[in-house]
């Protein structure tokens, strides 16, 4: 009985391991030792087509060398560079012994140009044949294409999650680079396109967008609040802001960095957003699914879309306005008319912009040991500092923690820490 249930904790033990190597790949990591690569890597970096690739359990990567890669990008902008990328990104797992032997000498496969919604059709599925020779090919999904990439050989493999093989050449079809860019597209009219023409309408008569233009070439991602959001019950009336405190709030609605939605799902800590360069927006930990969501500290808001996605610029849509702790404190600015579920006190209207607001402490005091004397020593006024983090939701024990670098590591030293308590179990069963 003591060795059957030995082995079965040895079996679940080798299983965490596994699975915890299996989630940490990082695809920057494994090319960096090859010369031959560093154009296609350089550009799965520019493109954060790596934090995608680096997101999939099972996913393989058909790697392009330097000269392949140099006649791919020629006249090509990043936007479509990203969609070649994305072409060229298996979502099963393929090795050279797999390649050979496929069900009836051929197999259709999704890529990871499927998920965008951006492929007409079945364009973002990739056809793999056995031709003549012993060569594998691969080629569009659509009827007539020809195999111009075959495989020439395995970089990685890590069964059954992760291979990397190089191909001799990119991967195409007609349409595929056809992607909207930043740079030729009217930002006021692709936001009114995406269903927020009221934010349209204020980063215009505000000036905002001017910003937004200036940053755009830096790296920029722009969270638009849908016309929904700015219904929402019990937010403060923004009518009431200054012209100062409106550019503050709609500046909070952009990060100073190209950050698309899978990007933003490997982030912690708090990200830098125009209106500052300090702790601004954090994501939100326990989300569930493909779902992305934000926090600020007062209210939080989900990625609803992403409306355009040109590397060094991503535009998404937000369901709900992010509200600034440095404009509206934790007593929010009194609601639309007729809605008084959170409008404060009259006499505490002052109380809205920090200079004016009491500064409390958020620091906890250790408490001191008990003295077995008569009465507890009186506490200092200076024990307790009287500033609070900028912008720094209380109890956030993450918020100062460096970026992950791959989204995988956190869940690779939860499974760690989980095979050393099945260990630990182990031992003290026997």
């Amino acid at each position: 009985m003591a060795a059957a249930a030995r082995r079965l904790l040895l079996l679940l033990a080798v299983s965490l391991a596994a699975l915890a190597a299996a989630r940490a790949h990082n695809i920057l990591d494994i090319l960096d030792g090859y010369s031959e690569y560093s154009l296609y890597n350089s550009y799965l970096s520019q493109t954060k087509v790596c934090d995608e690739i680096n997101s999939r359990s099972t996913v393989t990567c058909l790697v392009l060398t330097n000269g392949a890669m140099s006649s791919l990008v020629s006249n090509l902008s990043l936007a479509d560079i990203k969609n070649a990328l994305r072409l060229l990104t298996l979502l099963d797992y393929y090795d050279p012994k797999k390649l050979h032997s496929l069900h009836g000498g051929s197999e259709l496969t999704t890529t990871l140009y499927q998920t965008t919604g951006d492929a007409s059709g079945d364009m973002g599925h990739v056809n793999i044949t056995n031709l003549r020779g012993g060569e594998v090919g691969f080629a569009s999904a659509e009827p007539g294409s020809k195999f111009q990439a075959t495989y020439t050989k395995s970089i990685r493999e890590e069964p059954y999650n992760l291979s990397v093989l190089e191909v001799s050449d990119p991967i195409t079809f007609p349409g595929l680079f056809t992607s909207p860019s930043a740079a030729s597209t009217n930002v006021t009219a692709l936001f009114e396109k995406g269903g927020c023409k009221h934010f349209a309408r204020l980063i215009v008569s505000s000036g905002v967008v001017r910003t937004y233009q200036a940053a755009m070439d830096r790296g920029l991602t722009l969270f638009a609040p849908t016309e929904d959001a700015f219904q929402a019950k019990g937010l403060p009336d923004l009518g009431k802001l200054t012209s100062a405190d409106l550019v503050g709030l709609l500046e909070y609605q952009a990060l100073a960095q190209y950050a698309p939605k899978a990007s933003l799902k490997t982030m912690k800590g708090g990200i830098p957003t125009l209106a500052s360069t300090a702790r601004g927006v954090r994501p939100l930990r326990g989300c569930h699914g493909d779902d992305v969501s934000m926090d600020t500290g007062m209210d939080k808001s989900r990625v609803a879309s992403t409306v355009l996605d040109d590397t060094p610029v991503t535009v998404h849509t937000w369901d709900s306005v992010l509200l600034p702790p440095k404009i509206f404190g934790r007593r929010p600015l009194p609601s639309h008319p007729g809605d008084s579920s959170n409008a404060p006190d009259p006499d505490q209207h002052q109380e809205l912009h920090p200079s004016r607001r009491p500064r409390l402490s958020l620091t906890k005091r250790k408490p001191k040991p008990k003295s077995p004397s008569a009465f507890p020593t009186p506490r200092r006024p200076d024990d307790t500092p009287d500033t609070a983090p900028a912008e720094s939701p209380e109890g956030d024990e993450e918020a100062d923690k460096p970026a992950d670098k791959n989204g995988a590591t956190a869940v690779g030293m939860s499974i760690a820490a989980m095979v050393a308590s099945v260990a630990l179990v182990g031992a003290s069963l026997f």
